[in-house]
């Protein structure tokens, strides 16, 4: 008898994209130089949730907006952990910050486990950071006590207009259970306006073949795979460049 996945359960549900761009939205205030003591104070701000901190160090308009994005990381996972380290930079008067984030929460009875790699390129303007950029973006929330044994295979960056492969792999699939899944691109700014409604997927897992835009800059793919053992929602992002 096939065990048929209950897809009702999930049809409608807007799946919360929790890409950790709408808390690292360029600006935070920094001396001249990236210094060790302003990457240890941000990291223990973040971690102690300290929004005042980072409010005022913030530049112009952005600093209207990041409390507020700051505020709902901490409504969705309040214990969450940040690591920050300075990496070398090759690119002209940019900097370089490598940050994970790592968190939990708890719905009803079941714990999500967020966890979000990524690297923050930005300029240093009259003394505070400007013109941030997420770069390498690779955020996942799941469910499952990683249960589910998944491969993603998604390129950090891929040349304008080519051709490019998506895969998301289940590695034991369940040849009697129905899975669930989708995976859709969307834009930099409409992050809490998107979702992404599942359909049964017939193999074992989500395979896509895409093209790049035409002009440079970053694409984001988010997806969700719903497996009975429980739930992973995923974001990605794609530097799209002239050369590679």
């Amino acid at each position: 008898m096939i065990n048929m996945f209950n897809l009702n359960l999930f049809k409608n549900i807007g799946v919360p994209l929790y890409i950790l761009i709408y808390l690292i939205i360029p600006n935070s205030a920094i001396t001249q130089t990236l210094k060790v003591d302003f990457i240890r104070n941000l990291e223990n701000s973040l971690n102690a949730q300290d929004l005042e901190f980072i409010k005022k160090n913030f530049v112009n308009d952005e600093s209207q907006n990041m409390p507020k994005q700051f505020s709902k990381l901490i409504n969705d996972f309040p214990d969450s952990k940040w690591k920050i380290k300075g990496l070398k930079s090759n690119i002209p008067n940019k900097d370089i910050l490598r940050i994970k984030v790592s968190g939990k929460k708890i719905i009803n009875g079941e714990i999500h486990i967020l966890e979000s790699d990524f690297d923050y390129l930005f300029s240093i303007v009259n003394g505070k950071i400007d013109e941030g950029i997420i770069k390498n973006l690779f955020t996942t929330i799941r469910n499952d006590d990683k249960k589910i044994d998944i491969s993603f295979k998604i390129p950090d960056r891929v040349l304008t207009g080519s051709k490019y492969d998506i895969d998301i792999i289940l590695n034991k699939p369940l040849e009697e259970v129905i899975i669930a899944g989708a995976i859709k691109p969307h834009q930099v700014n409409s992050f809490f306006e998107q979702e992404i409604l599942l359909e049964p997927l017939a193999s074992g897992g989500i395979f896509k073949m895409t093209r790049a835009p035409s002009k440079p800059g970053i694409q984001i793919w988010s997806g969700i795979i719903s497996h009975p053992n429980g739930m992973i929602t995923f974001t990605k992002s794609i530097d799209i460049v002239d050369e590679i």
